[in-house]
């Protein structure tokens, strides 16, 4: 079965840095892409960066210049490093991937999520 794990939320103040990592687990044929999404209270579920199985990125227009998605094929994580923090980032943040099972299937993934919260 496979699992994602996220790890390295938490509490910093604006114009902090934190680093997420997700980590996919179990048994699989080979991971596609790679996201993270973030909830804010009230809000809806909205993406942040994303990335491909070949390195590409793409973000959301509120974190260019500021996050950093990247990945570790060796390892099955990615990550979201995450500087000049400000307030309005505060949202639990969820991993994302498009794995394939098997050889001929693909599904999406979901963690659990990490909170971040953004104060001073």
């Amino acid at each position: 079965q496979v699992q994602l794990v996220e790890s390295g939320g938490g509490l910093v103040q604006p114009g902090g840095s934190l680093r997420l990592s997700c980590a996919a687990s179990g048994t699989f044929f080979s991971i596609n892409d790679m996201a993270w999404y973030r909830q804010a209270p009230g809000k809806e579920r909205e993406l942040v960066a994303a990335i491909t199985s070949g390195g590409s990125a793409n973000y959301a227009d509120s974190v260019k210049g500021r996050f950093t998605i990247s990945g570790d094929s060796a390892k099955n994580t990615v990550y979201l490093q995450m500087n000049s923090l400000k307030p309005e980032d505060t949202a639990v943040y969820y991993c994302n991937a498009n794995i394939r099972p098997t050889r001929y299937v693909s599904m999406d993934y979901w963690g659990k999520g990490t909170l971040v919260t953004v104060s001073s």
